[in-house]
């Protein structure tokens, strides 16, 4: 299997431009880019699938340059549904800087890493319409689908113009970095097309490009999405316990395809994990793999242990083996109780809404419901303690199967 038939086996490739693309990928060694506009201070799981490919390219010999937008960030790459908020340039630097550091941890410190403000900050508007725009029809602009789908809503001229901004990214960094190849995101293939379109009229030289489907799960929904919110490569705002999850539990009919998609894995490891999660799906040996793939690639190896000592100690209900920054991570969205050292536990269960009544506490402590850091009480005038508590701060309060209270002393 060549390399560009591995990416095509992993679901890698949809819109092709360049007939001998296979050839330049399979023979030779070629500088291509990836790009992204800094909309935030982290990139998300979305972007993760075409990084993994950049990567993947990467380690196939061919040079990788990664942009960050800091020019096209200030206009806003158009929406399916409305216009972008503009934001400042004091935060779309503070969110370069971000994903700058992101992408290079990423890649190893082995990519190149590129702004576009650098190449446009003194090119007047007078220049560029004449350099570039005179070479764009607007017929042509207007076929374009993310365009097109706009005109009933209504579009600026500034969100418009946006794959002029793009198309000149491409021809720079063609004439400047010897860079042939754009790999992007399905949603991007207009603004390839554009930066190609604009290589051929102005140079006179064929260049090339490939998108990615946009990786989606079961639902239609964007992988990565996790109640309306996205899962982010940063680990202060998505741990990896968190990311371990998500991952573990993806609908089992996707698994084998976001093997492919995102991990290095070879083709024979993954068809074995295919055969494994068919015999035995209850072991999720495959979603596992998945996790481990990704939280190790982008926070180490240490972090996935540590998001699977989390995920084991709650699972078992073993939690004193963990420490207070542990449980404010495996406990992140459970409801928070404020107790005065000492109060009985009846008294914490009723006046905190744990139990309906003084009764139902009751039932609840005789038939073992309640536990405290993992340990059954049954005793309710047992006095809730700080001595008993994690790091003298915080105790987990289990009533039954599901329901969870961190209890925090005043």
């Amino acid at each position: 299997m060549t390399f560009f038939e591995e990416l095509q086996w992993r679901g890698l490739v949809k819109d092709v431009a360049g007939e001998d693309i296979a050839d330049k990928l399979n023979n030779e060694k070629i500088t291509f880019y990836w790009g992204t506009d800094p909309t935030a201070p982290s990139l998300h799981l979305g972007h993760y699938s075409s990084l993994v490919t950049a990567k993947r390219l990467a380690k196939a010999g061919h040079h990788p340059i990664l942009l960050c937008g800091g020019s096209t960030g200030l206009i806003g790459d158009p929406r399916p549904t409305a216009e972008r908020e503009i934001i400042s340039h004091e935060l779309l630097n503070r969110n370069l800087a971000g994903i700058r550091a992101q992408v290079d941890r990423i890649f190893e410190g082995k990519a190149e890493i590129v702004n576009n403000y650098d190449w446009t900050k003194d090119y007047t508007f007078l220049e560029f319409l004449r350099d570039i725009g005179k070479y764009i029809n607007v017929s042509y602009m207007l076929s374009k689908d993310i365009i097109a789908r706009r005109l009933e809503t209504g579009i600026t001229f500034a969100e418009f113009s946006y794959t002029l901004l793009q198309g000149y990214d491409f021809l720079w960094l063609y004439r400047n970095k010897n860079c042939i190849l754009q790999a992007e995101g399905a949603d991007q293939w207009g603004n390839i097309t554009t930066g190609l379109e604009l290589i051929r009229k102005i140079e006179g030289k064929e260049a090339y490009g490939f998108t990615m489907p946009l990786v989606l799960d079961k639902y239609g929904n964007k992988f990565g999405k996790s109640a309306g919110n996205a899962l982010w490569l940063d680990i202060s705002r998505t741990s990896g316990y968190e990311l371990y999850q998500y991952l573990v539990n993806v609908d089992d009919s996707m698994v084998t395809d976001y093997l492919k998609i995102f991990t290095f894995l070879s083709k024979e490891q993954i068809e074995e994990l295919a055969e494994r999660n068919r015999a035995q799906p209850e072991l999720r040996e495959a979603h596992k793999a998945l996790a481990r793939e990704i939280i190790t690639d982008l926070h180490g190896e240490a972090e996935f242990e540590k998001a699977v000592d989390i995920s084991r100690s709650l699972f078992s209900g073993n939690v004193k083996s963990l420490s207070l920054a542990d449980i404010e991570i495996g406990f992140k969205d459970v409801p928070t109780v404020e107790i005065a050292d000492g109060t009985p536990l009846i008294d914490v269960l009723v006046n905190n809404k744990i139990a309906s009544s003084r009764r139902e506490a009751r039932e609840f402590l005789a038939a073992g419901s309640i536990t405290l850091n993992g340990q059954k009480c049954s005793d309710e005038n047992a006095p809730v303690s700080r001595a008993d508590a994690i790091e003298g701060k915080a105790i987990v309060l289990r009533r039954g199967k599901k329901k969870q209270y961190i209890l925090k002393f005043v």
